[in-house]
């Protein structure tokens, strides 16, 4: 089967939506991230500027096989928050994408079937604002070889239109390069059959 090597993200923050129910508002923000560590700092970001917000609930999910995904109530009743803000990520089949809503309690109880409404509103608004697009996974690639072969390096990389990504050009020559997964074994055999240059995987 093949591997999949394409994948749907966010291109950039969401602007702030907001969705209101009985005196309570949802403002809903959504990020592109890469990395888990990237989480919390966004979530501290939200709250200095909404310090006297009730909840933050949020839910994040990472990785092309889809498999690293969290969702947090943050006090709001068991999956009332998280899981409904998860539920629009996969409804839109992003991935590499964190959702925070911020809530400002009003005064009046929504009930846990309110509440579920209302965060995957807020949700769903930030995703609907926010510009989607697709993204290739890439191999990173190391290639070493003598000056004197550069030509035949060049040449290679402009024939299979390989995105050059660092070089640097002394004596010995250093290049890091970027292949679309699905091509990656087929380029690194291209520059091994060329037989003067050093290839190797950058994990």
């Amino acid at each position: 089967m093949e591997s999949i090597d394409i994948y749907r993200t966010i291109k950039n923050p969401s602007p702030e939506v907001l969705f209101k129910d009985r005196g309570s508002k949802f403002l809903g923000y959504a990020y592109p991230i890469s990395y888990e560590e990237e989480v919390a700092p966004l979530i501290n970001t939200l709250k200095e500027k909404h310090h006297k917000a009730r909840h933050w609930c949020y839910a994040w999910r990472l990785g092309v096989d889809n498999n690293r995904f969290r969702a947090n109530d943050d006090g709001e009743p068991n999956n009332s928050a998280g899981q409904p803000i998860y539920g629009q990520i996969l409804s839109f089949e992003l991935t590499n994408v964190l959702i925070v809503v911020v809530r400002y309690f009003g005064g009046t109880k929504l009930g846990v079937g309110g509440l579920i409404n209302a965060y995957k509103t807020a949700a769903k608004l930030a995703l609907e604002e926010s510009e989607v697009i697709t993204r290739t996974i890439d191999t990173h690639f190391e290639l070493k070889f003598d000056y004197i072969n550069m030509n035949k390096v060049m040449r290679l990389i402009k024939e299979k239109n390989i995105n050059l990504i660092k070089q640097e050009m002394q004596m010995d020559c250093n290049f890091k390069i970027s292949i679309r997964k699905k091509e990656a074994e087929k380029i690194k055999k291209a520059f091994e059959d060329l037989r003067c240059v050093n290839i190797k995987i950058i994990p």
